[in-house]
């Protein structure tokens, strides 16, 4: 597979040119209008930011592309799939509620909002996965394979499993069912260190599957009710919880790939990511820790992989921000240097693989020219 486009501009702009316009620009630039679009159905796949967050992109950005799909004749709905663990997005009722209390309805981005996977999560499609290795069939939201032509829109930040959740998370992940997202946790089941858990229950307020009591005064997490979902390992602030299967990250990533896989395979898809507000932690938080990176720009490709891995590249050239969990750990005098950001705000993370999965499976191309519009 040969080079593949990744089209870049950052967010500077002229006097009364807002940067939607841009965005706008930057993907007719990268192609967009060439895919037929008229009388389709377009998906157009975010995440619409748990409630208390505020890192979650703007509707404007989601307005922006609906505007660019109605251009070229299509009939665009923003989605996504409900959550696995508790939240302000379970369910369809509460997920469109949230959504719309975070500035989310059709007068707001100018299209419909439909949760892919309906009321309770369970209205999915078995979708082969091409090449697979670890999935041989994706529990896809039925609504988001319906559409004739699939567009993700992501916010680029950081991940505490899969250290960036970027258009392969958005995609893979986002697009699962409820059953989906569990094959996809499933492999790794985390445990707690009773010498540093200090019994404040948080994890247990994560937890989706009411997997940890606190027999004994500590945490414990019973094995045969867990999910494998990492939530609690996120909200542990005493780094109490670990996952004891080291592979538990780099098979959910190759899982994220695969999924990805099978939501992209046999129609017309387009990518573009928002690298803005890079908060350590994935949007499905309740909130929000301070960015870890100053912000990059707007990037958009034909090419998944190849729009993370461009990503990747130019956050790791980024200076870490002070006042930061980023710096913070940085400054540590015992810290372990990965200089890696996002091995170094999370060090339990795994993400080369999920690139080198999809690349190996078909999915894109992590080699790439870079395209950039001014």
């Amino acid at each position: 597979m040969g080079k593949s486009k990744v089209y870049f501009t950052d967010f500077r702009t002229k006097i009364d040119v807002p940067i939607t316009e841009k965005l706008k620009k930057l993907c007719r630039q990268a192609g967009i209008d060439s895919i037929d679009m008229e009388k389709k159905f377009v998906a157009i796949k975010m995440h619409f930011g748990e409630l208390g967050n505020l890192a979650f992109l703007r509707p404007n950005y989601a307005r922006a592309v609906a505007e660019l799909v109605k251009d070229n004749g299509g009939m665009p709905f923003l989605t996504d799939c409900n959550t696995l663990y508790p939240g302000s997005r379970k369910n369809a009722l509460e997920h469109l509620d949230c959504a719309n209390i975070n500035g989310f309805n059709p007068i707001s981005t100018g299209c419909q909002l439909i949760i892919g996977d309906g009321l309770r999560g369970t209205d999915d499609v078995a979708v082969p996965v091409p090449n697979g290795e670890y999935c041989q069939e994706a529990y896809i939201g039925h609504a988001i394979m319906d559409a004739d032509v699939f567009i993700s829109l992501n916010h680029f930040k950081g991940h505490e499993a899969t250290g960036f959740g970027g258009a392969l998370k958005n995609i893979g992940m986002g697009c699962g069912s409820r059953a989906g997202k569990m094959q996809q946790h499933k492999d790794g089941k985390p445990s707690v260190d009773e010498s540093k858990c200090v019994c404040c229950k948080r994890c247990a307020k994560e937890c989706g599957s009411d997997a940890i009591a606190y027999e004994t005064g500590k945490a414990v997490i019973h094995q045969d009710i867990c999910k494998g979902c990492g939530r609690c390992i996120g909200a542990c602030a005493f780094d109490a919880i670990e996952n004891d299967n080291e592979n538990a990250n780099e098979v959910l990533g190759c899982k994220i790939a695969e999924y990805s896989a099978a939501v992209c395979h046999g129609r017309p898809c387009f990518h573009i990511s928002i690298v803005v507000d890079i908060s350590p932690n994935c949007d499905c938080h309740a909130e929000n820790d301070a960015p870890i990176l100053p912000d990059v720009g707007m990037f958009a490709s034909f090419d998944p992989v190849a729009l993370d891995q461009a990503c990747v590249d130019a956050c790791l050239k980024s200076q870490p921000m002070p006042n930061s969990q980023l710096s913070d750990n940085l400054a540590r005098p015992d810290w372990h240097h990965h200089h890696d950001h996002f091995f170094d705000s999370n060090p339990n993370v795994r993400w080369k693989e999920t690139l080198e999965h999809a690349e190996k499976i078909g999915v894109g191309s992590r080699d790439y020219e870079l395209v950039i519009m001014k």
